[in-house]
């Protein structure tokens, strides 16, 4: 990790191997918030979006009131997640945001997509964790079961295909295929 990366990142204590990461007290916030979230919104039928947004500002996210949550989707801290207008987080949708994971108006996020803000640093013997923001665009589409890693900003419009996998920032207005993802032509933008 560069110098420039190593400064972005969340300022998280690095543990030996196998010690606990967060404090005691933010894992049972989390907790909290995943039983909140299983009580009062994971069962509910997909037009409740204004419910489920409701619950998670009430937990500190900042979503959009016209943003679509789908009951289904895991979002792993709520106040790490920003929701622009027409956004959308669609059934099954993973959204580890270790470190805060935005998404612009009208980007869409498809079903079992996985958004997954952090990873390990697995050259260090701690083996410490290292969360990097991912931002998604306006107009920008993550399609069904596709990869964004740590780090990654999709650009406006840009589209990364069905189970494609992001680990790099991805240009706008461009359509990407693949594993890892290649952009694979020129995407054409709305008049």
């Amino acid at each position: 990790m560069s110098p420039a990366q190593e400064a972005a990142a969340p300022d998280f204590p690095s543990p030996l191997r196998g010690a606990a990461t967060f404090s005691i007290r933010h894992r049972l916030l989390r907790m909290s918030w995943r039983l909140v979230w299983a009580a009062l919104a994971h069962w509910t039928p997909p037009p409740a979006h204004r419910w489920r947004n409701f619950l998670l500002r009430l937990c500190g996210a900042d979503i959009a009131r016209s943003a679509r949550i789908y009951g289904d989707v895991v979002v792993w801290w709520p106040p790490h997640l920003s929701m622009g207008e027409h956004a959308s987080l669609g059934p099954g949708v993973t959204c580890y945001n270790v470190a805060t994971i935005r998404l612009e108006p009208f980007a869409i996020v498809s079903q079992r997509a996985h958004l997954c803000s952090a990873t390990h640093d697995c050259d260090d013997p701690a083996f410490p964790l290292r969360a990097r923001a991912i931002s998604i665009g306006a107009y920008a589409w993550v399609a069904a079961e596709a990869f964004v890693g740590p780090g990654v900003k999709v650009g406006e419009g840009a589209v990364l295909g069905a189970r494609g996998l992001a680990v790099r920032d991805l240009t706008a207005w461009t359509i990407y295929g693949g594993n890892p993802a290649t952009p694979l032509r020129a995407r054409r933008r709305p008049a």
